[in-house]
């Protein structure tokens, strides 16, 4: 019977040991040289290990930070009102989000049709990343229209908050009039960015969100970690 390879053997204590909660959802494991000193063995060996409970979901690798059990999902709810930071405040966790892009430029055409503007007229863009305990959950790219909302990418690097931002240009509360659910897979800039593999499983959604005078007043669209988030449609 031929010998179970080294680094799968690493890789079947440590599932163990994360199984027994001695090491829980959300902690840091050792760094490849500690548990290359425990276990005996190379860093490439400890690497290989590491490597194959990624790709089981048990653990995920932070660039620059480490390895990590992977947390609970987070249970994220699309209502009438979703609001990033409360969703992920509920589920226990410390919400944060990381703003890659400010922009004003022309709208497409489906952003002009989105937001009921003509042809040609400008938008501001805000992308970025939104993590709950250091860990991205989901990219975004929100699109505004810039006519009614001159000073939003101001407010926006100020604030970090698109609630903060809409209220600062006096939008003080808006809502969810659409949204449609995708099923995707994680291309390589979008595995770079939620720290995980190309062809891992996303969730699209692209959402429309209106004023109190149910004027369109941001389309969104998020692509979600699969295995990170639990998304609930509400009524």
């Amino acid at each position: 019977m031929p010998r179970e390879p080294i680094w799968r053997s690493i890789a079947n204590t440590l599932q163990t040991e994360i199984a027994q909660e001695l090491y829980r959802p959300g902690d840091k494991l050792p760094t490849e040289a500690e548990l290359a000193d425990r276990f005996g063995v190379n860093r490439h060996t400890v690497r290989q290990g590491l490597a194959s409970l990624a790709e089981a979901g048990i653990v995920h690798a932070r660039r620059g930070s480490g390895v990590f059990v992977a947390a609970r999902p987070t249970d994220y709810a699309l209502g009438q009102r979703v609001r990033f930071h409360q969703n992920v405040t509920a589920s226990g966790r410390t919400p944060s989000r990381r703003i890659t892009r400010l922009e004003t430029r022309p709208a497409s055409v489906a952003e002009a049709a989105a937001l009921a503007l003509a042809s040609g007229d400008l938008v501001h863009v805000i992308d970025g990343i939104s993590l709950a305990d250091g860990q991205p959950l989901a990219i975004f790219s929100s699109i505004f229209p810039a006519g009614r909302l001159p000073g939003l990418l101001t407010a926006m690097d100020a604030q970090n908050s698109v609630t903060a931002a809409l209220a600062a240009c006096g939008v003080t509360d808006y809502t969810r009039s659409e949204t449609r659910l995708t099923a995707k897979v994680a291309d390589g800039l979008q595995a770079l960015a939620l720290q995980m593999q190309a062809g891992a499983p996303i969730l699209q959604s692209v959402g429309l969100n209106v004023d109190a005078a149910g004027r369109p007043i941001e389309y969104g669209t998020t692509w979600f970690a699969g295995d990170r988030v639990t998304l609930t449609v509400a009524s």
